[in-house]
């Protein structure tokens, strides 16, 4: 299975991509550039480069995919972590590996090396520019050619009539300046219009890239929404700490698996769906965060080292 497509849209989404058990494709911000040697306006942009280091799951890739192929989460998470130890192998042979849209994978020294393509900008404010170069004006070369001209024609032109030829000379090239900055500044709304929408898209990848640094927990800004029917069942009465098994796209994959867990002598429970249209399956709840990490640590040695713990404010 090929993922560099959903890699490369999601990186127009978010800054930080990560394939589990394998790396994160990183993206930075440039502002726009000004090359006097060149006479060459570049446009803002964001340069992508790669960290092994950031190979935990935080969920996006993979439920991107499995929202995109109709798949569930686990099955899903298989199968790209399969392609995660794939490309290990081919790096470790010598191989090098082509991300079309992204960049070139490599191996030297037991490091991982990225080449960014650079051949598309995943800066959505500034789609649809490009680098250009103006030539700047040259005005002691135009009058030094209008004065040899001078002395070649026939007639004379006066004074007057030169300052007026050299008014419209000077009115051509600078419309083509005033074409110029007004374009660059047109570039700079645009990019200033729309660094709120980004700021927006990054709030909340933020909260799941911090499961890479931090213990594995983030916090949700609204609590879930229980099944009506699951409350006055069980009865039971929910912790706002809990430590979550796994996520599912269909709702009956989620009963199986509280199902598994029950059989191993859990106390398992169905929690709800999250804002990503996960259905999330919880070992238990506790009132108390420590018992909560206590009981996470205990899961992750004994059952699941995916196990995370999930809060509520």
């Amino acid at each position: 299975m090929r993922i560099d497509s959903y890699i490369e849209k999601l990186l127009f989404e978010y800054n930080c991509v990560v394939v589990p058990g394998f790396g994160a494709f990183l993206a930075h911000t440039t502002s726009a550039v000004i090359d006097a040697a060149k006479n060459t306006f570049v446009p803002p942009s964001k340069i992508i480069s790669f960290n092994a280091q950031l190979s935990k799951n935080d969920g996006l890739l993979v439920s991107h995919i499995a929202k995109e192929k109709k798949l569930g989460y686990e099955e899903m998470l298989q199968e790209v972590e399969a392609v995660a130890k794939m490309w290990k192998q081919r790096l470790n042979q010598g191989e090098s590996i082509e991300l079309f849209g992204i960049g070139k994978l490599s191996q030297k020294d037991q490091r991982i090396q990225f080449q960014p393509e650079n051949k598309v900008n995943f800066l959505t404010s500034s789609f649809g520019l490009s680098s250009f170069t103006a030539n700047p004006v040259q005005r002691e070369v135009m009058k030094e050619e209008i004065q040899e001209l001078e002395e070649k024609i026939p007639f004379i032109i006066t004074p007057e009539q030169r300052e007026t030829a050299s008014f419209r000379s000077w009115l051509k090239y600078a419309a083509v300046i005033f074409l110029a900055v007004s374009m660059a500044a047109t570039s700079y709304r645009t990019y200033d219009d729309l660094k709120e929408k980004e700021v927006a898209a990054q709030e909340i990848k933020d909260k799941e890239v911090s499961r890479l640094i931090q213990e594995a927990t983030f916090f949700e800004s609204a609590p879930l929404e229980l099944p009506a029917i699951s409350i006055e069942v069980t009865k039971k009465q929910l912790g706002k700490h809990h430590v979550i098994a796994g996520a599912f796209r269909e709702e009956q994959n989620a009963e199986k698996r509280v199902a598994q867990l029950k059989d191993k002598g859990f106390n398992a429970f169905y929690l709800g769906m999250n804002r990503y249209g996960l259905h999330q399956v919880a070992y238990d709840s506790f009132e108390d965060p420590k018992e909560a990490l206590a009981f996470l640590k205990k899961v992750k040695a004994t059952d699941s080292r995916d196990a995370w713990l999930l809060s509520e404010k």
